[in-house]
């Protein structure tokens, strides 16, 4: 299954239009089981000048010897092995990823756990890990807001970004999305090195280098961004 559209929507609170110039894509992947391997979907939300632009939605057909499907992670997305038969293997989904991305910063909740799935589907399917900076918007989050939990729903309601199907990545993206752009606007900055310097937040670096951690284990290799609960 593919979804590809254009489209222009504010990601922030419905109350507040002033324009953010920020530019990024957002991301977030479902895996089949505990392995980060495993991608069996992405989700992709383009923003320009705080709005989205563009968004993407794929299933992906993981690398072969990471593709069982566990109950637990079924449970959770309700992406079972028959819905990707006719999917992209990762090899052959990758150029698109990196066509929609383009140069952009990556924003991800927990930008651990959905770099590590770049990573390591990369790795499995003997291709070159893409090189991107990213930013983690549980990081932001946390410095931006005064929650009990920052995992996605609570930070995405703190933003004015409510009701979405969680643990549908495109939903999950727009979510990403919407905090980093809300965050922004909080405290007045121009671009994502600008937001990250000001919340305190890391760029990380995938490709070359090794992934560097951004937060703590994910939960279970699942797509929740592991405080997305």
């Amino acid at each position: 299954m593919r979804c590809r559209r254009a489209r222009r929507a504010s990601v922030g609170r419905p109350c507040d239009h002033r324009l953010v110039p920020l530019d990024f894509t957002a991301i977030d992947f479902e895996t089949a089981n505990n392995s980060a391997a495993s991608a069996c979907s992405v989700g992709l939300v383009k923003v320009r000048d705080g709005e989205v632009v563009e968004t993407a939605y794929w299933l992906i057909k993981p690398p072969l010897g990471y593709d069982a499907f566990l109950e637990w992670n079924v449970r959770i997305h309700g992406i079972m092995a028959v819905d990707v038969v006719d999917a992209m293997m990762w090899s052959e989904q990758l150029p698109e990823l990196i066509a929609f991305a383009e140069n952009d910063h990556l924003v991800a909740h927990n930008a651990a756990f959905d770099m590590g799935v770049i990573a390591s589907a990369s790795r499995a399917s003997y291709v070159d890990t893409p090189s991107y900076d990213y930013l983690c918007s549980l990081q932001v989050a946390r410095k931006t807001y005064s929650l009990d939990s920052y995992r996605l729903p609570s930070a995405a309601m703190a933003a004015g970004f409510e009701d979405f199907e969680h643990h549908n990545a495109l939903a999950d993206s727009r979510a990403c999305a919407a905090i980093v752009v809300h965050a922004a606007r909080r405290h007045g900055a121009s671009s994502i090195l600008e937001l990250a310097e000001m919340t305190g937040s890391r760029i990380g670096r995938l490709g070359a280098a090794a992934v560097e951690p951004v937060e703590t284990a994910s939960l279970g290799g699942i797509s929740t961004s592991s405080i997305s609960g």
